[in-house]
């Protein structure tokens, strides 16, 4: 009990607010959450698009900055997991599950709806794989390793707790032990429980969506709440083990499975024209990715309102989510150096995102284009099972797809409890279990209540809105940790020269 802090408490008395308000107006929950959303969009649209172009632009400099060589713990630190490990952890927990999901369904939607221009067309098509490399690709990777990387640098250079709030120690110094450090912890708590419960909300509709074409079994809410129910047990005993066990283990698991699922889909599907896709999109992602990346349509209602609904939602969603993910990333890269983590975390996993939706994405679309299959017209959950009827081993996709949405299910949730027990345990590398388990059913209980309330939508408002203070918090973030770095590698000495040493410790915070 002793390691418990105040944001524990205060986290877990707000969450279970939220869920009972849930539970007893959930009318009452969807239209506040409906106001609170038009709101946000409405009138902070701009201000999402120029913070996520901001990270972008601040991992580029990272990497190419004197500060390169500053190594994410002492001079003799080791990293403690290879680099398949490492590689695998951050995607099982950075974007497992919405892979699957928005696979094919984000591209086809993209292609039957498009942000401008006539729908179902050659251009149609290249927009739709565009922007989604731009949603899941360099602005979601860079918001990532930003926060990940002033958690390790804090956490394990300086000596600092793994909190949010300790990251503002060289702008606030011991007023970040006050009200100000906990409410950032708090704001991080509820921002991770959001992001991640809207996963968890999405998992459990796909899995119920496979099911359905695999069985009898119906697509509903009571089907997801049973599905939700099993889930929360498994990754309650993978929290049990611990992260060098359960974790470490899931995520090689999701790793094998995904690549495995990734080249047969290829082999099966229509690779040349899926890999001639890609390169072609892919290149104009690059060449396109600042103006994409800042686009608004203040004179076109209907462009405006799919910027809203698709590209504002993707940065509050990635910075709501970066306290989870940034918290887990930093935990497994003691030892790496800024350089070497700023390109591993932004630029590795954007190309391996961007070529599973150039695979997935492109094989929908060459279906739906020239062969008439309506891959469009299906639901969201839906639109990847139905692509696999398409296909030889459809069955066999569709069950390694299962499997391994599970083990991203158990993964991430198993992650979250993780992370929120650090953020509510002063920074413990090792929380105890029952404040694990009470965050691993906060989590479920969320993600349940968020689908009461209006499905994808709620959990798009609860994102949103949790996003924006937060947006704030990192914006600060950035600016003292170039205070820290300026401190360590002065103007005079480049990044070829020797390393830096470690500075006094941070014991305050």
């Amino acid at each position: 009990m002793g390691k418990v802090t105040k944001v524990y408490w205060i986290g877990i008395a707000l969450a279970i607010v939220f869920v009972g308000w849930g539970v007893i107006m959930p009318g009452n929950l969807d239209q506040v959450m409906t106001v609170s959303q038009n709101f946000f969009l409405n009138q902070f649209g701009w201000f999402y698009q120029l913070a996520a172009t901001f990270f972008l632009v601040f991992a580029i400099y990272l990497i190419f900055s004197r500060f390169g060589n500053i190594k994410l713990g002492k001079d003799t630190d080791k990293p403690e997991y290879s680099r398949l490990t490492w590689f695998a952890m951050l995607f099982s927990a950075g974007m497992g599950i919405g892979l699957l999901f928005f696979g094919v369904s984000e591209p086809m939607s993209h292609f039957s709806t498009p942000p401008y221009g006539e729908a179902g067309t050659v251009g149609a098509a290249h927009l739709a794989l565009r922007y989604t490399y731009l949603h899941w690709g360099f602005h979601a990777w860079a918001i990532y390793a930003t926060i990940a990387l002033a958690l390790a640098y804090y956490k394990f250079r300086k000596g600092a707790p793994g909190l949010m709030s300790a990251t503002l120690y060289p702008l606030l110094g011991d007023r970040v032990k006050g009200p100000i450090g906990i409410t950032v912890d708090v704001i991080a708590v509820f921002a991770t429980i959001f992001g991640v419960a809207a996963s968890l909300g999405l998992g459990a509709q796909q899995i119920n969506g496979g099911l359905s074409y695999l069985t009898d079994i119906p697509n509903n809410f009571t089907v997801q709440l049973i599905i939700i129910s099993i889930i929360t047990v498994l990754f309650t005993i993978s929290a049990g083990t611990g992260i060098k066990k359960g974790i470490k283990y899931l995520s090689n698991t999701n790793m094998i499975l995904a690549v495995l699922l990734l080249f047969v889909f290829l082999i099966v599907g229509p690779t040349k024209f899926v890999l001639d896709i890609f390169v072609t999109t892919f290149g104009e992602y690059v060449q396109n990715i600042f103006a994409m990346g800042m686009r608004l349509s203040p004179m076109n209602e209907q462009n405006e309102s799919w910027i809203q609904g698709w590209t504002i939602f993707y940065w509050a969603w990635w910075i709501a989510w970066s306290p989870f993910v940034g918290t887990f990333i930093a935990r497994v890269s003691k030892g790496r150096t800024v350089r070497e983590f700023m390109v591993a975390v932004t630029v590795v996993p954007t190309i391996v995102c961007a070529f599973w939706f150039g695979v997935f994405g492109g094989s929908g679309i060459f279906f739906d284009f020239t062969q008439g299959t309506d891959i469009a017209g299906q639901s969201l959950e839906a639109g990847l099972f139905y692509l696999y009827e398409q296909l030889p081993l459809g069955i066999v996709l569709t069950v390694i797809t299962l499997l391994l949405i599970a083990t991203f299910f158990i993964t991430s949730a198993d992650s979250a409890t993780f992370v929120l027990g650090m953020q509510t345990t002063n920074g413990s590398l090792n929380p105890p279990m029952f404040v694990k388990f009470s965050w691993g059913f906060i989590l479920s209980a969320s993600a349940v209540v968020l689908m009461i309330t209006g499905g994808l939508e709620s959990m798009q408002t609860a994102i949103i809105v949790s996003a924006f203070p937060l947006t704030i918090i990192l914006l600060f973030t950035c600016w003292g940790m170039i205070k820290s770095f300026n401190e360590e590698v002065p103007r005079k000495q480049r990044s070829t020269d020797k390393k830096p040493k470690a500075k006094k410790e941070i014991k305050t915070v």
